[in-house]
């Protein structure tokens, strides 16, 4: 299945959104926390997206964005963590993290 995605922001809140005719959407939400740095809080996959790499795409989106923005995430949102966790190459672009 193919989707798109999109960002939306609205002052100091923002998220990523999974679309696809027909279909629920998916999103990965996230808090600005200053111009350098963005909080992951949430990732939400409908059940009939699931183990189709939607959760994982939202992530890698945010990552790519932050890159090309200079900015720093604080994954606080367990997937989101546990994704940047299982791929080295998107490492480059966290801030301080909880540890766990």
């Amino acid at each position: 299945m193919s989707f798109e995605i999109t960002e939306e922001r609205s002052g100091s809140k923002g998220r990523y959104v999974a679309a696809a005719p027909g279909k629920p959407e998916a999103e990965l939400t996230f808090s600005i926390m200053n111009e350098h740095t963005i909080i992951i809080d949430h990732t939400g996959v409908p059940g009939e997206w699931r183990g189709m790499g939607v959760g994982k795409a939202l992530v890698e989106r945010a990552v790519l964005d932050a890159r090309e923005r200079g900015v720093r995430i604080v994954p606080l949102c367990p997937f989101a963590k546990a994704q940047i966790d299982r791929h080295p190459e998107w490492q480059d672009v966290l801030g301080g993290r909880a540890k766990g």
